[in-house]
């Protein structure tokens, strides 16, 4: 499969915010979201066992978290299952939803993108998680009611422009303060100026 990156570092976002964690970040998407920070392009083939022996440099963290882009484009249950078996660490994937996952994940990262030019090309069929992360903008709320998960995340887009990067925090809060089952999540990453 096609591995954008493999690195090692604090998960910035979520439920999991502060946990050191392995990224496999692959590359490519079926959506093309006109904030995305991933260049889907780029990318290096690598076998299973490449991944594996990859992430394995790192035995000391917990969490191995498969990002992109979007990774149920390439992942199935053998590479879970192997994932699991030969790294040790908890499995956990951050999707848009738009297509089945297999079975094995510890942790389900959703975050639907239809809201957003780009996002928007193909509509997100998961509808349990066990967290929902939205990226906000102050889109109406309710049409995230119908998705079951344990924790309810938004998380302000980013973007470039100083001002609007405010006024799309200030939005986030106000919608938390306004619907209290939501929590706020942070790209504290960002913030630290990590990976």
């Amino acid at each position: 499969m096609r591995v954008n990156e493999i690195f090692y570092s604090l998960q910035g976002e979520g439920f999991h915010t502060g946990t050191a964690s392995v990224f496999v970040r692959l590359s490519g998407c079926n959506l093309r979201c006109n904030f995305c920070d991933t260049r889907h392009e780029s990318g290096e083939e690598m076998s299973m066992q490449q991944i594996i022996d990859a992430v394995n440099q790192w035995p000391q963290a917990p969490l191995l978290v498969l990002t992109g882009g979007e990774p149920s484009l390439w992942i199935d249950e053998d590479f879970v299952a192997a994932l699991k078996s030969q790294t040790g660490k908890m499995i956990a994937i951050e999707t848009n939803g738009t297509r089945p996952l297999p079975n094995g994940i510890d942790w389900v990262t959703l975050s639907p993108k239809s809201t957003f030019p780009g996002g928007d090309l193909m509509p997100c069929i998961l509808t349990r998680s066990n967290e929902l992360k939205v990226v906000y903008v102050g889109q109406n709320l309710e049409q995230y009611n119908h998705i079951e998960a344990v924790y309810r995340y938004l998380q302000p887009c980013y973007v470039d422009d100083p001002t609007e990067r405010k006024r799309n925090l200030e939005a986030c809060v106000d919608a938390v303060l306004a619907h209290p089952t939501w929590r706020l999540s942070l790209q504290t990453h960002r913030v630290l100026g990590i990976r």
